[in-house]
């Protein structure tokens, strides 16, 4: 079988990207660690030819944070296609803009919750 998620060839892509975090990626990454919502996250996971900025492999969700390259054409374009890459294999994947997570914390909180919740195992 062949392997998904954790490529070799991204290892050290998704370690520079945990030390190299924003803050929308660490106010969420602060609500998401140990469980505190009842399932683990894992941060800058690989899957296929992506790296996730949050995974939850119980749920299948993946939760991305944008910023401002993710408004332009290419961009958006990106967006559609690795969310259609991922969706094919199950995953849902779930958007919020970093000014979002920052500004709207509680908010962000309550909707991932809501998407657990209603995410069968």
């Amino acid at each position: 079988m062949e392997r998904f998620n954790n490529l070799p060839g991204l290892k050290t892509r998704c370690i520079a990207l945990r030390k190299n975090y924003t803050n929308a990626e660490l106010c969420l990454w602060l609500k998401l660690r140990y469980r505190q919502l009842g399932l683990k996250f894992r941060r800058q996971h690989s899957l296929g030819p992506y790296i996730l900025d949050f995974y939850c492999p119980e749920k299948k969700l993946c939760i991305e944070l944008d910023g401002g390259q993710h408004n332009s054409k290419e961009g958006k374009e990106y967006d559609r296609e690795r969310s259609r890459y991922l969706n094919a294999t199950g995953i849902k994947v779930v958007r919020f803009w970093n000014d979002e997570v920052l500004k709207n914390t509680k908010e962000v909180i309550e909707i991932i919750v809501d998407i657990i919740t209603k995410t069968p195992s």
